[in-house]
């Protein structure tokens, strides 16, 4: 940007990708649809039940009467508490066809975190399942009603008040996402935005009518994605016991037993199935066709490539987005997946989405922050109007009329129709005045024998001097792996800069709510270490 225009927030001849024009039902109407379709295919299964469509849709009228019984209104917000679950699937049915707006509350979150969640919301209404809450609360507390007895009439819910309940601009969820004053901050989603990804995803998948693997936790976006891709596309949603979650295992031997073909993983669940499963003499009795990924930069791993291998009729598809603005780009890996770049590009926009690029460097125009502008754009932050100024904008009419385009703080590079991603904007690294790209750090060390995990952070032990440090875990085979051949290996491929002073071996690395690695932590854990 020119000094003016970073005055005025105001980009002018932006470089910019289009996803292409796009037409799609609301998302209520989608799923209406298969219900009337088939109303005795199976539609949801977790530990306790298995619901069909039919059912589903008597048990989310069951829970719309409750709320209408209560006084909930179109645009008030209805927070829903519990484990995740097929009465969960029911009550974010239920809220979002009266027009309500659904706010997640996922019962593995802390009770301070649950109670700050729920009270910025604003929600009146507590919808619960499992134990309840275990905080205080002025809502009122309403226990999700159990599913109706089959034979029962099942009435689809919201069906007189479609038109209403559709709107564009109405608020479908405000999920909550990491804040920088230690709170996370509400986003608000309007339909806008989660009928185009359902009718995405619903035609981008290898069929429209997959087993789905539910791994995604309630207050992470992919959870809306698992659970709208497959209602409404007539699949069949298999809700994931949590504690498989943790254990790649036993999750192989969950999917052999369910038959599951599609799966959402972020990559580092990925890259330990791959690692699960390359001890399994064979994964044939597996029906995976297609695994998403998404939450952060995906790296084609040795034991990920092997897997692809072992699997050669399963799609692998990069998806990036945020929680400001879900499902911005998709990229498919297909061919020998020995042939796989190690950090694949991000992809092209999805229909309905342009992206633009706020150079750097005027004699880089094509690397820079990314800004998303069109379909996939939320409404914005709750109670947060200074921040909703910095990161929503306004722009001059872009090639296809946008006026409001996120910032999403990541840094891509624009390059043969598609996006490549960088490294987040706050964490542009430079060491002795070389720009290092952590990421390309991560890859090499994944591609070392006996390494499963691995990050590289940058650490200033004094003030002004910055180093960089990493941090892997190791097959557990007896194999050692010595610090010192790893650094050696990485000078061999790697710019002076880019290669860490030092590797730690460490038995787990720390996670953030949604599964990436907590950079932040693991940093801060180094720096204590060499200090």
């Amino acid at each position: 940007m020119m000094p003016d225009e970073k005055e005025n927030d105001v980009l002018t001849e932006p470089l910019t990708l289009w996803g292409g024009a796009t037409s799609h039902d609301c998302l209520l109407d989608s799923w209406g649809r298969i219900t009337s379709d088939q109303p005795e295919a199976v539609a949801v299964v977790d530990q306790e039940m298995t619901v069909t469509y039919a059912q589903l849709a008597g048990w989310v009228h069951a829970i719309t009467e409750v709320l209408t019984l209560h006084g909930v209104e179109h645009e008030e917000r209805v927070a829903v508490a519990g484990p995740r679950s097929a009465a969960v699937v029911a009550a974010f049915l239920a809220t979002a066809s009266m027009g309500a707006t659904y706010v997640p509350l996922d019962a593995e979150y802390p009770a301070r975190r649950l109670a700050h969640m729920l009270e910025d919301s604003a929600a009146k209404i507590l919808l619960y399942t499992g134990d309840g809450p275990t905080f205080e609360t002025t809502a009122t507390l309403v226990r999700i009603p159990e599913p109706p007895r089959p034979g029962e009439p099942v009435p689809f819910a919201g069906s007189d008040s479609r038109p209403a309940v559709c709107r564009p601009d109405l608020p479908l969820y405000v999920i909550y996402t990491s804040g920088t004053t230690g709170w996370p901050k509400g986003v608000a989603v309007p339909h806008s935005c989660l009928d185009n990804m359902a009718a995405w995803q619903v035609s981008h998948s290898r069929r429209s009518d997959l087993r789905t693997g539910q791994f995604a936790p309630l207050n992470f976006d992919v959870w809306f994605q698992e659970v709208l891709g497959t209602l409404c596309g007539g699949g069949t949603l298999f809700v994931l016991p949590e504690s498989l979650r943790r254990d790649p295992f036993e999750l192989l031997s969950w999917l052999r037993r369910h038959r599951i073909e599609r799966l959402f993983l972020p990559y580092l669940a990925l890259n330990m199935l791959a690692v699960a499963a390359s001890v399994e003499d064979s994964l044939d009795d597996l029906a995976l066709s297609e695994i998403n990924t998404a939450g952060e930069q995906v790296v084609c791993t040795p034991t990920i490539r092997e897997l692809f291998q072992r699997l050669p009729d399963c799609r692998l598809n990069n998806h990036y987005g945020q929680s400001e603005s879900a499902m911005v780009t998709a990229h498919i890996l297909d061919g020998p997946s020995d042939a796989w770049p190690s950090l694949p590009p991000i992809g092209i926009p999805l229909p309905g989405c342009e992206l633009l690029i706020d150079p750097l460097d005027p004699a880089e125009p094509n690397v820079g922050e990314l800004l998303v502008a069109g379909l996939p754009v939320s409404l914005g932050y709750l109670n947060q109007e200074p921040l909703n100024g910095e990161r929503y904008i306004t722009l001059e009419p872009t090639p296809e009329g946008h006026t409001r385009a996120f910032r999403t703080g990541d840094m891509v590079r624009f390059g043969g129709g598609v996006v490549y991603f960088l490294n987040r904007m706050d964490q542009d690294v430079k060491i002795r005045g070389v720009r290092v790209n952590l990421l390309e750090v991560d890859a090499w060390l994944l591609e070392q024998t006996g390494v499963v995990e691995a990050v590289c952070v940058a650490i200033e032990a004094k003030e002004g001097v910055r180093t960089l440090r990493a941090a892997i875990m190791v097959k557990g085979d007896g194999v050692p792996v010595e610090s010192d051949v790893l650094l050696n290996e990485l000078a061999d491929v790697l710019p002076a800069a880019s290669v860490p002073t030092s590797i730690t071996v460490v038995d787990m690395l720390p996670r953030t709510p949604s599964g990436k690695i907590d950079r932040d932590q693991v940093a801060a854990s180094l720096l204590r270490h060499f200090s």
